[in-house]
């Protein structure tokens, strides 16, 4: 489902998020709605904001990616030596 403009600039208000966030959200596959769920109340003091959770994430997947490239060229490159 595709979400409009309209949501996305009120998750973006909401959640305080810069464009690059919101670029970076709808990279993942997240959506507006899930974004303003996440914002923390008073009694969640645990959890991050919506900023810092998305880059928790987009942090993770990308050094996951890393890995998994980097095991692929050595995996690549033990065949090739054969």
């Amino acid at each position: 489902m595709a979400y409009s403009e309209q949501q996305w600039k009120e998750a973006k208000s909401r959640c305080k998020l810069s464009a690059d966030d919101v670029r970076i959200a709808k990279e993942m596959g997240l959506n507006p709605r899930s974004l303003i769920k996440n914002i923390p109340n008073r009694q969640e003091a645990w959890k991050l904001p919506v900023k810092e959770w998305l880059r928790e994430i987009w942090e993770d997947r990308q050094e996951k990616a890393r890995k998994k490239r980097l095991k692929k060229e050595r995996s690549a490159a033990v065949d090739g030596n054969l």
